[in-house]
Order: C-alpha cells, then sequence, then structure tokens
C-alpha cells in the first residue's frame, strides 16, 4: 500500500496544497512551525478519522476559513481508493470513501493503514496507562472493524453506567437497573481483553525479534499485557465494586483501566531501563507493528516519522532506514541532516515553508 497523492484545502496552515508521493521515501524538511507536522496530521486523520493532537476537528481548519477537506489516493497492490474528509465550523464531518458518505467510523478503517512515530511516542513507555491504551487500540482497530465496534459499545455502556451511578446516589430505588449494564460492560470487556491479549502476544513475537537484531542478542524485550480484571473474576469483581462505584459515580472495574508493559532481560523498562533502553524497545515495538499489519493485513503500512530520526542515535538511525526499504516512508525534519546520507533508495524531497511545499529533488 501507498499514497499516491494528497490534497489539502484550508487544513492548519495549508491553503491549498496537492502533491504527489514516491512509492518509497519522502523527506519533507524546513523550519519548525512550517507545516510539517500538520501534514502527517492530515494523513493520520485520513487514516484514523480523527485527530492525534486535537479532539475538536475545528481546530484543524486554517485561520479566518468555514470549511475544510483533505483527500488522498491509495494505490494498493494497483487497486485505487480516493479517502475524503471534509469538516466545517459546524462541527459536521463527512467522510468519503470513493464518493460515497461514510456514517460508521469503523468504515473508514483500514482503507489507510499506518504506524506513526514521533518524539512524543518516546515517552510511550513512561506515561500513564490511559496512553498505551489508546496506542494499541488505534492498532488493533486498523486491523478489525469488529474490535473497533465491541469498542465502541463498551464505551458507550461505560458512559451510561456512569451517569447511572450518579442517578443513584439521590435515588436508590434505580440501583436494580445496573444489572443491564453490567451485563452489557462484561460481556463487550471480555472479547476485547482477549483481542488486546492476542494482539500484544503478537507484538512482543514479532518486537523481541527486532530487539535482538538491534542490540545482537544482549537484550530480551518482553510486552505483557496486564488485563485489570480476569475473564474468571470480571463480574465478582464488578459486585464487590458496586459501593463504591455508587459512591464516586465511577466504574472502577472493567477493561478500561487496562495497561501493557515493557522488560528488558526481565526488567521492567518504565521504572528501571535506561533512556536508550526505552527508545530501543519502542523503536522494536514500532517495527513491529509493520510486520503485524502485514501479517494480518497482506500488505504494508505507510510508515510517518515526524522528526524522530534526530532524536535517535547513529545505530538506531541505521537500523531503521535499512528496514523500511521496502513501505512507503514519509518523513518529516527541520533539516537535512547526514541521516540522509544513509538511504541508498531513491527517495524524494520536498522544502516545507509557511505552508508552501518545493520540490527540490
Amino acid at each position: 500500500m501507498y499514497i499516491e497523492e494528497i490534497e489539502l484545502k484550508n487544513f492548519r496552515n495549508y491553503e491549498k496544497l496537492n502533491i504527489k508521493l514516491s512509492k518509497k521515501i519522502n523527506i519533507f524538511y524546513g523550519d519548525n512551525a512550517q507545516g510539517k507536522t500538520n501534514l502527517l496530521e492530515a494523513i493520520y486523520f485520513m487514516a484514523i478519522g480523527r485527530s492525534y493532537r486535537t479532539s475538536n476537528d475545528k481546530e484543524l481548519i486554517k485561520f479566518d476559513k468555514k470549511i475544510s477537506s483533505v483527500s488522498t489516493i491509495i494505490n494498493d497492490n494497483e487497486i485505487k481508493d480516493k479517502v475524503e474528509i471534509i469538516i466545517s465550523d459546524s462541527k459536521n464531518k463527512r467522510i468519503l470513501l470513493n464518493g460515497l458518505g461514510i456514517k460508521k467510523l469503523g468504515e473508514l478503517l483500514g482503507s489507510l493503514l499506518i504506524v506513526s512515530f514521533s518524539p512524543e511516542d518516546l515517552q510511550l513507555i513512561k506515561q500513564g496507562p490511559g496512553e498505551r491504551r489508546r496506542f494499541i487500540d488505534i492498532e488493533i482497530c486498523q486491523i478489525s472493524k469488529v474490535y473497533y465496534y465491541e469498542l465502541k459499545r463498551y464505551n458507550h455502556v461505560l458512559k451510561q453506567r456512569n451517569k447511572l451511578l450518579k442517578r443513584i446516589k439521590s435515588n436508590n430505588k434505580l440501583k436494580d437497573t445496573l444489572f443491564a449494564f453490567d451485563m452489557q460492560l462484561i460481556n463487550h470487556g471480555k472479547k476485547i481483553m482477549n483481542y488486546r491479549e492476542s494482539y500484544v502476544k503478537e507484538l512482543n513475537n514479532f518486537a523481541r525479534d527486532v530487539q535482538k537484531k538491534l542490540t545482537k542478542d544482549k537484550e530480551e524485550l518482553e510486552i505483557k499485557y496486564k488485563g485489570f480484571v480476569t475473564e474468571e473474576k470480571y463480574e465478582e469483581k464488578m459486585e464487590k465494586s458496586l459501593e463504591k462505584d455508587i459512591m464516586f459515580g465511577n466504574t472502577s472495574v472493567g477493561i478500561h483501566k487496562d495497561d501493557i508493559n515493557f522488560f528488558i532481560n526481565g526488567i521492567d523498562v518504565k521504572k528501571y531501563g535506561s533512556q536508550g533502553q526505552q527508545r530501543t524497545a519502542l523503536l522494536s515495538t514500532k517495527l513491529a507493528q509493520i510486520e503485524i499489519i502485514k501479517k494480518n493485513k497482506h500488505t504494508m503500512p505507510i510508515l510517518l516519522l515526524d522528526d524522530v530520526l534526530s532524536e535517535l542515535d547513529n545505530k538506531r538511525q541505521k537500523f531503521l532506514i535499512e528496514n523500511i526499504s521496502d513501505i512507503q516512508t514519509i518523513i518529516t525534519s527541520t533539516g537535512l541532516d547526514d541521516f540522509i546520507l544513509n538511504f541508498k533508495d531513491e527517495y524524494s524531497l520536498f522544502f516545507i515553508e509557511n505552508g508552501t511545499i518545493e520540490i527540490t529533488k
């Protein structure tokens, strides 16, 4: 899979843009705040249906404009699809796939497969469990529409249950109605647990092999799924937490509390790993994501590298570059650093300045 072209209209600082991309390496360089990350955000937006930088689509519209659109032509084994998303300041969003309107986001997922790697991701291991849940949820949603809908239903029921918990504090008679919500949460929760556990096992297998290559067999990486509750104890734990949940008006047990842990040679990387180990573990994880998509979707995703090469030392840069020769990669950088000399394959070069792009190679 690769992107043939991208068109933006009034997106962030881009008034109008239409560019064609190379099947292999595409490097966008320029000073900060010129639009490099905005371009990657647009690609991410077309793949996932939402931004990774804001939950308010209105913020994506160029200042003083009322409507914005992003579109791309995707080529997957000579089968072409066009994805277009139109957003307006009235908070309306239209998603079109090959010109036909999509009502459900799940219909979009999988049309444009991506793996994204940014400096912020380097903090993923150090951050809280919410970020790591979001990380695995997005990746599983790209390869499984069923998972997306299970997660969506779970979050909807969770929201309704929390509302009911708050009402029970002033009307205890409503307590009997909780059972129906509990059963739905448990049903969807168990299915989500199984998906997550399976995905993390697969992620671990690929990432472990990459880590060994990166460190010449000195480090063994292990990624573990840390479920907040087991399938067997799910219902029991929910029953035990009922009074606490009513008191605080919030559901304290469930898959919305899950986490994943990273270990190198049995040592918790978050607590005791060096910064170098944390970066190597995350690089291994990102490369593993590519392999999982390749295995499950029988195509290669597009790799987005947002100014991340400057955060990696020469050894990790070289390893990454050597492992992306068969995948379309879109790289942003503040300058043409020495890492460009490492690219042996053909690459295209673009200069970005104030929302305009000039092809320089």
